[in-house]
């Protein structure tokens, strides 16, 4: 989970104000966690407590959100997301915002098959974000780290997301120029995911993902989820973002991997 949450910070400044070159120092003062990484570590953390039971993933997930979420009202939710985290007994409102793809990297982790990961994926975003598009962008990411994190190469990635989710027939450098704010999964997701696919290594996916512009925390987020999978993340980047994380998030961060490592 700490490669999304690098990716949420890092492109945290640049968010309203792109940047279009990949010469930015990735951790400054200005950078933040905002709700990408809030949202994560609650999804994490509410797979975590099904102790490899998911009949109930769904109602877990709603009450971790909720009570992970609450403590940060103020971090970037949508308005839509906003109401649903502040209501009681909470239903989905046909949202197809990217909200539900950079918040399920978890399922690509605990997940034990990829038929496993996809149920995962559905129940813990059709409780908000249950418009198709939205169910389709979360799945393709948690299905991304899911095969990342089995060692499955980026050739064969590509050709599953070209054959279930999306057509990848773009470049990052063909798109950049007109490339704008786009809140949907399907202006967000398959852009990340080729942002990924393009990357030397884990830094320069941070790097790819901020140049492109748009909503570039979200889409690092997503990406960069990926790429830890792929990749692993540089430890000085780790040190660096748990920096940025309060005591109650860097708790949960800490449980989810310590949980990760003893099903291992």
């Amino acid at each position: 989970m700490i490669g999304a949450i690098i990716g949420d910070i890092a492109g945290s400044r640049f968010e309203f104000d792109n940047y279009r070159h990949k010469d930015f120092k990735i951790f400054s003062h200005e950078s933040f966690f905002t709700d990408d990484s809030v949202m994560t570590l609650a999804i994490a953390k509410a797979i975590l407590s099904c102790e490899g039971d998911y009949r109930n993933l769904s109602q877990t997930a709603i009450y971790w959100m909720q009570k992970v979420g609450r403590e940060y009202p103020v971090c970037g939710y949508g308005s839509g997301f906003f109401r649903w985290m502040f209501t009681n007994n909470p239903k989905p409102y046909g949202s197809c915002g990217n909200g539900s793809a950079m918040r399920v990297s978890a399922c690509g982790w605990f997940g034990k098959t990829l038929e496993e990961v996809k149920d995962m994926s559905y129940k813990v975003t059709a409780i908000s974000h249950d418009h198709p598009e939205g169910i389709k962008g979360a799945e393709a990411t948690a299905v991304c780290v899911f095969l990342a994190r089995e060692g499955k190469d980026k050739e064969y990635i590509r050709e599953y997301i070209n054959e279930h989710y999306y057509k990848l027939d773009f470049t990052i450098a063909g798109i950049m120029p007109t490339y704008k704010f786009d809140g949907t999964c399907q202006g967000t997701v398959p852009q990340a995911l080729e942002c990924f696919l393009e990357s030397e290594n884990f830094e320069d996916c941070v790097r790819t993902c901020v140049a492109l512009g748009g909503d570039c925390d979200t889409s690092a987020a997503i990406a960069c989820a990926v790429a830890e999978a792929y990749y692993g993340v540089p430890e000085w980047m780790r040190d660096s973002a748990e920096k940025y994380l309060d005591p109650y998030l860097l708790d949960i961060l800490r449980e989810v991997e310590k949980g990760l490592t003893d099903i291992a």
